[in-house]
């Protein structure tokens, strides 16, 4: 579903959920702005019980123009209803009457969709994917810097002040949007109230404290999100605890955060745990994270759940430090890697020697300084990595041959100091392996982190099914391989 498909229409409102927040509020204004740059009229509306009343909210609204209006009692019944940040037939958003219906969304999938959606339950906000949609359709936010202001404050607040952040999508919105930071700065500034202090500190007063693992669970009275990062952050600073979440059950959803300053434990992979098969969904980074439940999914109360999710997480790992672990390769199958090609970027092609970069792929951002012997490997679903000229040389024989593939999110490089951006792909040839490299693997049998003999600050996960991998030429040279992906690289000797 593109954009231009609403401009048939006359009669055209967009709704929000009703309590709308921040992110709601910028994707309703993103709309508005786009049909004003074509010349088409719409109505932003918002119902339920009870008008905007947090100050950051109501002064998001007057400093940045959101031309939002509070209808309870709307009555019409448009040609097309548009709603944003929800999904038609939600509890949170009260039903209009509508001729046609689309959905703009970044929740999971929760009701019947209607012909017109677009729902992409992998980014951190609805800002980003109005924002995303709006390039599409060949127009420029930053056209309008109030408009940019509230689409980065609505992933703002709907990542827990950008700690849930994980898509590139995400990230490139951030780096892209000019902002009034000043008008940020305040509104910031201005998201906890009296009340909200006060159940912070009830929050964190009812904590439950796992000795065994160094975590607490806090479970808050219902809260704007944001208080559920502050309540975590603050606990997270206590003697012997490595690893908090911080909880709230409302009838809509289950939203918690997660923190965690133990390099054992990422805190988006816990997150993505607690709300695994359970309507919702959890992202961010390492160190903070967060995520939601829907409570239609619950069997047990939240807290229950998540207790005995943690306790899951925790006794379901093997934890391998490679630099340290000689495995037993008796037991384990010898292969030998297949030879097929894959793609290969040298940086100094890209930017010149010594320039530090940020590379951003769909699995995260890497920091690295180009040197003369810094590549870029290019796998075949797209995944990259950085990778030494001699490390390079030993298994893959470089070619001239240009090469091309589409991914889901094309990998980019930024010049960390000026800011350009290059896509990768244009300086990208073909690299043949050269079908010498022996190793040995095993299927895992339980989940593994694995820290690389030089990766020894964070981990990799395999879970069921992937390889435990070797080679026969370095026994710390141990790394994981997707099962899906095993027989496409390895055969048998």
């Amino acid at each position: 579903m593109e954009l231009k498909e609403f401009l048939k229409y006359k009669n055209i409102v967009i709704q929000c959920h009703d309590n709308p927040d921040a992110d709601a509020l910028a994707s309703g204004y993103a709309l508005m702005w786009y049909f004003a740059q074509n010349k088409k009229e719409a109505r932003f509306i918002y119902r339920g019980r009870n008008e905007i009343q947090k100050s950051n909210l109501k002064m998001m609204i007057k400093e940045l123009e959101v031309p939002v209006k509070y209808d309870p009692f709307f009555t019409d019944e448009p040609d097309l209803l548009i709603t944003v940040d929800c999904q038609y037939g939600q509890k949170n958003i009260t039903t209009t009457k509508a001729k046609r219906v689309a959905i703009i969304d970044h929740h999971q999938k929760v009701t019947t969709l209607p012909g017109m959606a677009r729902i992409r339950s992998d980014i951190g906000s609805c800002s980003t994917l109005c924002w995303d949609m709006i390039r599409e359709a060949g127009f420029n936010p930053n056209d309008n810097r109030l408009l940019a202001t509230a689409l980065y404050y609505g992933l703002y607040t709907d990542t827990n002040r950008l700690s849930e952040v994980s898509h590139p999508l995400d990230r490139d919105m951030m780096d892209t949007l000019v902002i009034n930071k000043g008008t940020i700065t305040e509104m910031v500034n201005s998201n906890i109230s009296l009340d909200e202090l006060q159940i912070t500190g009830k929050a964190i007063l009812n904590y439950e404290y796992h000795a065994s693992n160094k975590y607490l669970v806090i479970e808050a009275e219902a809260c704007d999100p944001c208080i559920l990062g502050v309540i975590s952050d603050f606990a997270l600073e206590t003697e012997n605890v490595d690893v908090c979440v911080a909880f709230y059950q409302s009838p809509y959803e289950v939203k918690f955060s997660v923190r965690s300053c133990s390099k054992e434990v990422h805190a988006d992979e816990l997150a993505a745990f607690l709300a695994e098969d359970l309507g919702g969904g959890g992202g961010g980074h390492n160190l903070k994270a967060g995520g939601s439940i829907q409570p239609d999914y619950l069997k047990k109360p939240a807290r229950e759940t998540i207790e005995e999710r943690l306790v899951q997480y925790y006794d379901r790992y093997l934890v391998i430090y490679a630099k340290n672990t000689k495995l037993n390769t008796s037991k384990m199958q010898a292969y030998e890697k297949i030879a097929q090609s894959l793609g290969c970027v040298k940086l100094t092609d890209v930017f010149p020697l010594g320039t530090p970069i940020n590379i951003r792929t769909l699995e995260g951002d890497v920091d690295t300084v180009v040197d003369k012997e810094a590549y870029l490997m290019i796998g075949v679903e797209g995944e990259v990595y950085p990778i030494k000229e001699n490390k390079l040389l030993s298994s893959y024989q470089l070619t001239n041959f240009v090469f091309t593939r589409e991914f889901e999110y094309e990998p980019r490089i930024k010049n960390r100091v000026t800011g350009e951006v290059k896509f990768v792909m244009p300086y990208a040839k073909t690299v043949r392996t050269l079908g010498t490299s022996i190793v040995f693997a095993q299927p895992l049998k339980q989940p593994v982190k694995l820290f690389t003999a030089w990766t020894e600050d964070k981990y990799y996960s395999g879970d069921v099914g992937d390889y435990l991998t070797v080679r026969a030429d370095d026994e710390h040279d141990i790394y994981i391989v997707k099962g899906a992906l095993f027989n496409k690289f390895y055969k048998r000797r």
